[in-house]
């Protein structure tokens, strides 16, 4: 039997080793407390994202009741595409360019008003802010209490990981009420604005439910905060243990494949988890329907029949077809969002006319399936306060 326990403290601080064994002497095993079958390989995990007809998001495919309030287009299946159609092109309507180019600013601005300080938290001053503040550019709703936010980000990021923390659900239950009554306030109160403008418009001419909109607003809302948010962090700590590599990211021509690979080598994204529609099998081994099928993407772009060189940071690796954004009919709604506002804090990084430097070790956050740091100490002049 498998012993894999994500929240071991070794395994949150680098679970990369754990997974390279997995990958080569168990790639596909069942997780008793999970109570759901595990894939370690780059092309099962590709395959069960893909193929949509034997492993689904939606459990309403399995007849078992949905709740209204986790019911929204990023959870339904292919068989209702043009919904995810009608929020993607409202988001691709938004100027992400001008968004990008006003978190840059931000980002300047933050570590110039930070620069007399000893010592800064990264994540809570300038990483929690800079992503609540482009999330609500993004969607064009008013933003929240940047406090109140990140309290509800970190408890639903926690809920994830029910299956491994029982005790981890009633506090995620009551943040996805505070979320549920902020989305009610932008849309029955100020509203919405951006790229949401005309979501409703297009959702009533579709006939598309209104609580699957709300609902697919506050998940994106949440999603696109915690993956900024985890991203700064895990891309800070891997340029710092990796600092030629700020050096190389000065060339603009390596910004766009440099991000891909730095969202592959540490993202944020650690496991999905689909439900089996009807008997199969993966690796050899029989996967009954109804029985849940993790996939640990970040495994999956570590696996060397799919990368060379894969714990190596490569910034100019092409093709990068990782999945940290996941793959197939449910990848990520705001992926081009994703990869910009990612490019826009690397930039501001290397720009920096000081260079940031650790302060202390950064301490990671206890979560499975978003890999978070909790306290990141740095500073703009090397001071550590002592």
């Amino acid at each position: 039997m498998v012993h894999y326990d994500p929240l071991d403290p070794d395994t949150l601080e680098n679970p990369y080793s754990f997974y390279r064994q997995l990958r080569k002497n168990s790639p596909v095993f069942w997780h008793e407390q999970m109570k759901s079958w595990v894939l370690a390989g780059y092309h099962d995990c590709r395959e069960v994202l893909r193929d949509h007809e034997v492993f689904a998001r939606d459990r309403g495919r399995l007849g078992i009741e949905v709740p209204e309030f986790q019911q929204n287009i990023q959870s339904l299946d292919p068989r209702t595409r043009r919904p995810c159609e009608v929020f993607t092109n409202a988001l691709r309507r938004q100027d992400l360019d001008s968004v990008a180019s006003a978190a840059r600013r931000q980002i300047l601005a933050l570590l110039e008003s930070l620069a007399d300080r000893p010592r800064f938290d990264f994540m809570l001053e300038i990483a929690a802010p800079v992503a609540l503040t482009m999330t609500s550019q993004l969607l064009g709703v008013p933003e929240p209490d940047l406090a109140e936010y990140v309290d509800i980000s970190d408890w639903l990021a926690q809920r994830m990981d029910a299956g491994l923390r029982p005790e981890a659900v009633e506090s995620g239950d009551l943040a996805r009420k505070k979320l549920i009554k902020l989305v009610d306030q932008w849309f029955d109160g100020a509203g919405v604005d951006g790229g949401l403008a005309g979501l409703q418009q297009d959702a009533k001419r579709d006939e598309i439910p209104e609580h699957y909109v709300r609902n697919t607003v506050g998940t994106v809302f949440n999603a696109s905060f915690g993956t900024l948010y985890a991203t700064a962090g895990n891309v800070l700590l891997t340029l710092f243990q990796h600092p030629e590599a700020f050096e190389l990211l000065k060339d603009s021509s390596l910004l766009a494949s440099g991000t891909d690979e730095l969202i592959r080598f540490d993202g944020p994204a650690q496991a999905t988890s689909r439900v089996a529609v009807s008997r199969t099998k993966i690796g050899g081994i029989t996967i009954e329907r109804g029985q849940t099928v993790v996939a640990l993407l970040a495994s999956a772009n570590r696996d060397p029949e799919q990368f060379d060189r894969p714990d190596e940071l490569v910034l100019d690796r092409k093709p990068n077809r990782h999945l940290g954004f996941g793959w197939g009919p449910h990848a990520c709604l705001g992926s081009m969002f994703g990869q910009i506002a990612v490019r826009a804090l690397v930039e501001s990084l290397v720009e920096l006319p000081a260079p940031l430097r650790m302060a202390g070790s950064p301490t990671r956050r206890r979560t499975a399936t978003v890999r978070t740091i909790g306290v990141f100490p740095v500073s703009l002049d090397g001071r550590t306060g002592r």
